[in-house]
């Protein structure tokens, strides 16, 4: 049985040396102080079957050890990390990346081609500071507002976590919490996401991941623009504590002159109110989705406008009467005239501009229609007479309310 063999074989020239990785931040980990097993041509790459400088660690407490996967150069191609193979700027799938900016990369598949194909690559990026990306890509890299509503502004460290323990999957695994694999339920079979292939996902193609990410983007929301033309304010939220207004300011005023800015740190947002209804479309259309401050993704809405404000504030319930009973109902009287509880569900506020013979009758509270249609009598006075309510047994009596208390007398 003979074995193929190719010019790298012998060519020890074109092996790959190193001293650190192409790395992204997830698999990096949070430690600043990673410490790195550094093996030289220690594996094949995936991708081009040159030895190269394989790198391992642990990227924090409760991970499994993660190492290096393809070259540097194969990485550069592509543009992405030496052990996912996820974009390096917005950490997605080649193939999501490709399908957003229209990249058609044609790598040759057969060994000596890709080779020669290999070689020119390395010539070329060897006057370079080896921090661009190579090709293709290398060329096509743009900002993109579909990649940026998808991509994560956060390092996602759960990818770290360490495999599942497969004796604890058949019920046999003993080792309890000192297990170093992770004690959860598998993939069914069935899923597609099970079924993983790193060359399927460095050339683009047939990648799960990335069709799952196609699909969500697919349904992303989208910002619907108000119909009242008076609204000019943006609601901006998912702000941190610390924000201070020039940071909003700087973000937002590119997009036309700004009227005021308000910040409302305990509820982490700010409404930035323009002076003309198009530098809002236009704010909202640039933002929305894709603004990301101090490691936040911003939340984009329109502002309610200040005529709906007004009509909810006039619904309070201190302007609204009581429903008219229908004719005929009792109102039952007070037991304790001096409560004070009773004597609040008695108190009837009228709305501004309303006077008190406006109020029909059945809505003025016992007490107070009373006094009102008592009967008079006429007291009189130097000027002639003075009509006053006349007092009852049961009236509660004050010593303003005694007509003799003026100097006047009964005949």
């Amino acid at each position: 049985m003979s074995m193929s063999k190719t010019t790298n074989t012998y060519n020890r020239q074109n092996w790959e040396d190193s001293e650190f990785p192409i790395l992204c931040q997830t698999c990096l980990g949070d430690n600043p102080y990673v410490r790195m097993i550094k093996e030289k041509y220690g594996k094949e790459c995936k991708i081009c079957s040159r030895p190269f400088t394989i790198f391992r660690w642990c990227p924090g407490a409760r991970m499994r050890f993660k190492k290096t996967e393809v070259c540097q150069t194969c990485a550069r191609l592509k543009n992405v990390c030496q052990t996912c193979l996820l974009d390096l700027e917005y950490g997605l799938p080649i193939q999501v990346r490709d399908a957003a900016l229209k990249i058609a990369d044609q790598i040759p598949q057969s060994d000596v081609n890709k080779e020669y194909y290999i070689q020119n690559v390395d010539n070329e990026m060897a006057n370079t500071d080896g921090t661009q990306a190579a090709g293709t890509v290398g060329k096509s890299l743009a900002p993109s507002e579909i990649l940026s509503k998808l991509a994560r502004t956060a390092p996602y460290y759960k990818r770290n976590r360490p495999h599942i323990c497969s004796f604890w999957v058949k019920g046999e695994c003993k080792r309890g919490e000192e297990c170093p694999y992770r004690h959860d339920k598998p993939n069914e079979p069935d899923d597609p996401l099970s079924e993983q292939n790193i060359k399927d996902r460095y050339y683009g193609r047939n990648d799960p991941v990335a069709e799952k990410i196609l699909k969500r983007a697919a349904t992303l929301p989208s910002l619907e623009t108000p119909e009242d033309k008076t609204i000019t304010t943006l609601y901006v939220g998912n702000l941190h504590e610390d924000i201070i207004e020039p940071e909003v300011r700087d973000n937002f005023y590119q997009y036309g002159e700004i009227r005021t800015i308000t910040l409302v740190p305990k509820q982490q947002c700010a409404f930035v109110q323009y002076t003309k209804r198009s530098s809002a479309e236009q704010a909202a259309e640039k933002t929305f989705g894709k603004l990301v401050m101090n490691g936040r993704k911003i939340t984009i809405k329109w502002a309610h406008s200040q005529a709906k404000q007004n009509t909810i504030g006039k619904t309070d319930r201190r302007y609204e009467l009581p429903a008219i009973p229908p004719p005929g109902t009792v109102i039952p009287k007070r037991t304790n005239p001096n409560d004070f509880f009773n004597l609040a569900n008695e108190v009837t506020l009228m709305p501004p501009g309303m006077k008190m013979s406006q109020i029909p009758p059945n809505l003025i509270p016992q007490s107070t229609y009373q006094m009102y249609t008592q009967p008079t009598f006429s007291a009189p006075y130097a000027g002639g007479s003075l009509n006053m309510p006349s007092t009852s047994a049961e009236a509660v009596s004050y010593p303003s309310q005694d007509p003799a208390r003026m100097g006047t007398s009964k005949k």
